[in-house]
């Protein structure tokens, strides 16, 4: 079913490709080559991969190295999550990968001696190209009559006309890679290369039988057999990619495809839709309806969301609607509402989650006003929890806020996945402009409000702006917030410690509050559980601050206990010298 209502991204990425390796003038052929182009969804989420890689030949496992570099990049590389960006998905694997080889290099006596390798690779996806790159090997793009070299060789001078590697998988525990993100035209080519080619061959000679080239793999070969005959002594290799269709979606095909189903008509209870018995309608607004439904079949209850009729001529939001489901049926955890596949083929456009009976926590603040500091780190941590799955999918859920998190005595549920950001969706070129104004004014980051890059940083933000909330039910930055628009209307705003709305609130935990609603995000925490960590103690980084805060927001309860820490000195000095007496 998943699939199925995918069908939008789908695209005609069309590519021709040739390749050639060989020992050359050489015992052995360290080099190793490897194109995998998939076909399905494989395609569109992670593109069609080329790699190339040269084994060091002073190295006793260079041919081991370049092998296992090429066949485990092609195989890890698409074993990875479908919602990671294309530079996720391969800095994982080729970290990984270095690890390996550095590892088995451990059984030389000398470095050098170790399982090291050049590695390049170009992956396609939906008009673009993405580059990963670490050694001397080489990438080049031919477009039109300019042939450039994508990549810069990372070897140094050792002498006598002479180089050694300086950078190249397998030498370090450490990986210094060069990511390149370029766009892709209709005809361009690619050429990738080891040194025994472009060492020997020019600029000219490779762009004129890169050029003239229509049998990929007997140009690739004429190419390796040229480097020869010009007195190449090292393995030769070449790949040839040439682009027909990079794979771009026109708008009007994207809007065909996300209304190939009907909109749900307005429900009334104890109608029934594929299967499903209306109890009762739970939520409308402009943009859906939710009801609460029930299974005719074995009385399972579910929550049926809906689109509005109102977007059946916006390819923007019928596309974030169908991905709802995609990405809830991607993210397993206790603290997120499950997404339920259906059972039978739909006939309408909605999507399923697990009934969860409870109320929101926006519902639970209208009665109880705030919470007691307990429930409320417990409710974040949960929250948190919840977020951290979002996140290792490299998915931003972004509109965080107390009526998209269900309260029960269980634990809580985040629901409601419309405004949710996937790295490797996003990347996918459908025509259509992605610029939603996401999140609520109130709990989004401000670098969404000035068309800054978002980051798991923005989804930390709202969780602050969350708890805050359930300390005080108010929040930091008072109403001004919501229409501040550029950078000088956030300077003007002040941050009002939690403590001045509830004097429960420890000024240790209100510190890490701050942090995490710093407005710029490099000063907010680096993960969510050093956030969450610093609510459950002090930070003794924070300590000089406390004082300093308390001193500036509190004198009378400051200056008390300086007097009380005075007198609980004078007593310990005083017991000292009756003691010594």
């Amino acid at each position: 079913m998943t699939a199925i209502i995918l069908d939008h991204l789908k695209q005609q990425l069309l590519i021709q490709v040739g390749q050639y390796t060989s020992a050359g003038a050489r015992p052995q052929n360290e080099d190793a080559v490897g194109i995998r182009v998939p076909e399905g969804f494989a395609l569109v989420t992670k593109g069609a991969v080329t790699v190339i890689a040269d084994g060091v030949s002073t190295a006793e496992g260079g041919r081991e190295a370049s092998e296992t570099a090429v066949t485990s990049f092609l195989s890890d590389y698409y074993s990875t999550h479908d919602s990671w960006s294309v530079q996720t998905s391969g800095l994982k694997v080729l970290i990984a990968l270095n690890r390996w080889l550095y590892s088995l290099g451990q059984q030389y006596i000398h470095a050098e001696d170790g399982y090291i390798t050049t590695f390049s690779a170009l992956i396609l996806k939906s008009a673009s190209a993405y580059i990963f790159h670490v050694g001397d090997s080489r990438i080049y793009r031919l477009r039109g009559d300019d042939l450039e070299q994508i990549t810069r060789d990372h070897s140094s001078p050792a002498g006598n006309g002479r180089h050694y590697l300086s950078r190249a998988l397998g030498i370090d525990t450490s990986l210094d890679i060069d990511f390149h993100h370029l766009d892709v035209q209709p005809g361009d080519r690619f050429l990738l290369t080891t040194d025994g080619v472009h060492d020997w061959l020019g600029y000219h000679q490779l762009k004129k039988l890169l050029k003239e080239s229509v049998d990929h793999d007997k140009t690739c070969k004429l190419i390796a057999g040229a480097a020869v005959d010009a007195g190449s002594e090292d393995n030769v290799s070449a790949q040839i990619v040439c682009v027909q269709n990079p794979g771009k979606t026109e708008r009007q095909d994207v809007l065909a495809q996300l209304s190939n189903l009907p909109f749900v008509p307005p429900l009334e209870p104890g109608q029934i839709l594929d299967g499903w018995k209306v109890i009762k309608e739970l939520h409308a607004s402009s943009r859906s309806e939710v009801y609460q439904v029930e299974s005719v079949t074995d009385g399972t209850e579910a929550v049926l969301k809906a689109l509005s009729v109102n977007y059946q001529d916006d390819p923007l939001h019928l596309e974030q609607f169908v991905l709802e489901e995609w990405i809830g049926l991607r993210i397993q955890n206790a603290n997120v509402a499950r997404v339920i596949k259906p059972s039978q083929q739909r006939k309408f456009l909605y999507y399923l989650t697990e009934y969860i009976p409870g109320p929101t926590l926006g519902q639970l603040l209208k009665e109880r006003t705030r919470l007691s500091v307990v429930d409320a780190r417990n409710i974040i941590t949960q929250v948190a929890a919840g977020l951290r799955a979002f996140h290792r999918k490299d998915t931003l859920h972004q509109d965080i806020k107390p009526d998209n998190i269900l309260y029960t005595h269980a634990g809580v549920k985040i629901i409601d996945f419309g405004s949710a950001y996937i790295a490797g969706i996003n990347e996918i070129d459908t025509g259509v402009e992605r610029n939603l104004q996401l999140g609520t004014r109130d709990y989004c980051a401000p670098e969404y409000l000035l068309g800054d890059a978002a980051s798991p940083r923005s989804d930390q933000f709202s969780l602050a702006v969350l708890y805050y909330k359930l300390l005080s039910g108010k929040l930091p930055y008072g109403s001004a917030y919501r229409t501040a628009q550029t950078p000088k209307d956030l300077s003007r705003l002040r941050y009002t410690p939690c403590y001045e709305h509830n004097p429960l609130v420890p000024v240790w935990m209100d510190l890490a509050i701050r942090r995490a609603l710093n407005f710029d995000s490099t000063q907010r925490y680096p993960a969510l559980s050093e956030f969450i960590t610093d609510l459950k103690k002090p930070n003794n980084n924070f300590q000089g601050q406390a004082q300093l805060h308390l001193k500036d927001h509190n004198p009378v309860i400051f200056w008390k206990i300086i007097a009380g820490l005075l007198v609980l000195s004078n007593l310990v000095v005083l017991a000292a010298l009756l003691f010594r007496a």
